[in-house]
């Protein structure tokens, strides 16, 4: 198992920024996929963006352009770049690492608000 911890969110004002990060309590060089979703009140959780091993992306198609997922292997950790932050965007945004059979392991999450 992998403990993933986010940190990064926040309150931001309508069209600003913020960097997510997720950091592993392992190397996370051979996870298949990272990647990050979020909830927002009343809401089920939904995908934001993922990334292979082998470097391909996948986003929301609502969120293209605005966000991007990296990672960093030598620090074990995973990044979300949002920008142009809408209220919209407000929720708990969660870290996910799928690897092996079937591990599927989530972090505990970070509040996101956007004030509008």
């Amino acid at each position: 198992q992998v403990q993933l911890v986010e940190s990064g969110g926040g309150l931001v004002q309508a069209g600003g920024s913020l960097r997510l990060s997720c950091a592993a309590s392992r190397t996370i060089f051979g996870i298949s996929v990272m990647g990050w979703y979020r909830q927002a009140p009343g809401k089920q959780r939904e995908l934001v963006a993922t990334l292979t091993t082998g470097g391909r992306t996948n986003y929301a198609d609502s969120l293209k352009g605005r966000f991007t997922i990296s990672r960093d292997n030598a620090k074990n950790t995973v990044y979300l770049q949002m920008n142009s932050l809408k209220s919209e965007d407000t929720g708990v945004y969660y870290c996910n690492a799928k690897y092996g059979v079937s591990y599927n392991d989530w972090g505990q999450g970070t509040q996101v608000t956007v004030a509008s």
